[in-house]
């Protein structure tokens, strides 16, 4: 099944719920940067996305030092920003609210 990049609409209303991260334009994708007390307790929060992403097989772009970890979602097959990455972002945010 071909996946589709957002409409702008689409994304507009989609950003509207994410308030916790940042539209990255030149990437048509969503950022999030994530401090933790230490480097374990980001090692366990990416372990946790790691088996979410695996089972909606699609994964995120991302980066850990210590204490941080940084998100770029896009989906690269639909060249932008779709609703995979929405779902995905979402599922992130209802771990780290939970």
């Amino acid at each position: 099944m071909m996946v589709e990049a957002l409409s702008e609409a689409e994304r507009a209303d989609a950003l509207d719920g994410l308030s916790d991260w940042d539209y990255d334009e030149s990437r048509d994708a969503i950022t999030r940067s994530i401090a933790f007390t230490d480097f374990a307790e980001a090692f366990g929060f990416m372990t946790q996305i790691a088996l979410i992403a695996e089972k909606m097989d699609h994964h995120p772009e991302w980066t850990n030092v210590w204490n941080r970890v940084e998100i770029l979602l896009t989906t690269h097959d639909a060249g932008g920003l779709s609703a995979r990455d929405i779902e995905l972002a979402e599922a992130i945010d209802s771990i780290l609210d939970g």
